[in-house]
């Protein structure tokens, strides 16, 4: 099909409508609910939280848009090559998984009902009622994807102005009028003393840096549709509107970091954003404010699940042709109508640990794909870097689990392993081994490039 494309220059328009795409890709359930509830948790601390929460939650996705530029990868398997075709797959299904049918593409379906529409459901119906829902949301999701060459226009063209306008809307109404002077407001502990930490922690639970990498497969082959086939000029159209759509999605976590901050002048801290957005519109609007919400998040949730199950069916059928790009993207919304059905808060508590752990791979891979020209993508910086990275995210999954692990035997154990590592206590224990992993991998590779130049020996790499 790209190869019927015509090829041409891209108009501001089109940038303007890619860039939309690429941030309703982006901006879903959890962009909504955990910046406001970070306001919240941060009080007037919320300026140095939210400097911590912009880096893991629009620096890094936006480094991952990157990566995939700088390296003109087609998907999230490219980022992982380098250290074998075997890591690659595995790697991409961890991620797909994660962000998909396991956690991410679920949420989007049970962050809507919650937040839009259980409110007007009595608590003996809901149930049923998130089934329903459920099942028409991924039903819905599922024929809006299922044509790839349409998948730009439904998003980027008609469901994200739609969500932006009611945003907006809401934002008017609540800064015209605000509950309390944000700077004012009582700040958790965890926040008065660690908030740019803990503000960084939280930015795992968007998702977007895993997202970024599983959402290239997607976001390049819109480009490609648009007529942009030559990999350099894809990918620096790529990097051009990824660039516009991640800093116009800070500015919206800014003003919702800050609203969550101004609610605790006239409500207590919720049990998550998706309470406290809640109680914020009703506050200002009424049923007419829930009606609204109901509305926004369905919006802006259903563009998320649109780009997830399409980037799920469109590598695992790259990858594993036995099923077609249709078979995959039924799977996947199958799935997801399942999981979401167990619930909100049990899939944001059995989420995070899996983000523990992949997070500081997937960080260390983008960063190792953006600075891969120095290095000429060998592997052995790869390898020295993942392997230094991966024993202390293990030790943040087990810590990160429910009590059941957490607090077992084995967990204790391993709890006390992790405490004799650099920043264990804030949870970036991953982080001084990665930089060691670097200094080793890039003095591995020096030694090679030396042994190269005396002997004329090809120095490992991947292309």
């Amino acid at each position: 099909m790209l190869n019927r494309v015509q090829k041409r220059n891209l108009t501001k328009r089109d940038y303007v409508t890619l860039s939309s795409m690429i941030f309703a890709l982006f901006f879903g359930a959890g962009n909504l609910i955990f910046p406001l509830h970070l306001g919240q948790l941060a009080g007037g601390h919320w300026g140095i939280a939210a400097a911590g929460f912009l880096i893991t939650a629009v620096l890094l996705p936006l480094l991952s848009v990157l990566a995939v530029c700088v390296t003109k990868s087609k998907g999230v398997y490219d980022i992982g090559k380098p250290l074998g075709a075997t890591f690659a797959v595995v790697f991409m299904v961890l991620i797909h998984f994660t962000i998909g049918p396991f956690f991410g593409t679920p949420r989007t379906a049970t962050v809507s009902f919650t937040v839009g529409l259980a409110p007007f459901f009595p608590a003996k119906y809901q149930s049923l009622a998130l089934l329903l829902f459920s099942a028409a949301f991924f039903g819905l999701a599922y024929y809006l994807s299922v044509e790839q060459s349409k998948i730009m226009a439904r998003v980027g063209k008609l469901l994200n102005p739609l969500f932006l306008l009611l945003l907006v809307a809401i934002f008017a109404v609540a800064f015209s009028s605000p509950l309390a002077h944000a700077g004012s407001t009582s700040a958790t502990a965890a926040y008065q003393t660690t908030g740019f930490t803990n503000g960084f922690l939280q930015g795992y639970n968007t998702m977007d840096a895993l997202a970024g990498l599983a959402l290239g497969v997607t976001i390049v082959t819109a480009v490609n549709f648009m007529g942009q086939t030559d990999p350099n000029k894809a990918a620096w159209v790529t990097a051009r509107a990824g660039f516009f759509s991640m800093a116009f999605e800070g500015l919206i976590y800014v003003l919702l970091i800050l609203l969550g901050a101004q609610s605790l002048g006239q409500f207590k801290l919720s049990d998550n954003g998706g309470v406290a957005f809640d109680q914020i519109v009703n506050h200002y609007m009424g049923n007419v404010g829930q009606a609204i919400l109901a509305v926004l998040i369905i919006t802006t949730c259903l563009t998320t699940a649109i780009g997830l199950v399409a980037a799920f069916a469109q590598d695992f059928h790259k990858h594993f042709g036995f099923l077609s790009y249709k078979a995959w993207l039924r799977i996947t919304c199958l799935a997801s109508f399942l999981t979401a059905n167990v619930g909100l808060n049990q899939i944001i508590a059995w989420s995070t640990p899996v983000l523990m752990f992949l997070y500081p791979l997937a960080m260390a891979l983008i960063f190792l794909s953006i600075l891969s020209p120095l290095f000429h993508k060998s592997s052995v910086v790869y390898v020295w870097v993942v392997v230094f990275t991966v024993v202390p995210a293990v030790f943040d999954m087990v810590a990160a689990f429910p009590a059941v692990v957490s607090q077992s035997t084995f967990g204790q154990a391993m709890a006390h392993v992790q405490s004799f590592l650099p920043l264990a206590s804030s949870g970036m224990d991953w982080l001084v081994p990665a930089l060691v992993g670097a200094v080793f991998g890039t003095a591995h590779y020096l030694l090679l490039q030396r042994a190269k130049t005396s002997t004329g020996m090809e120095v490992p790499m991947k292309r």
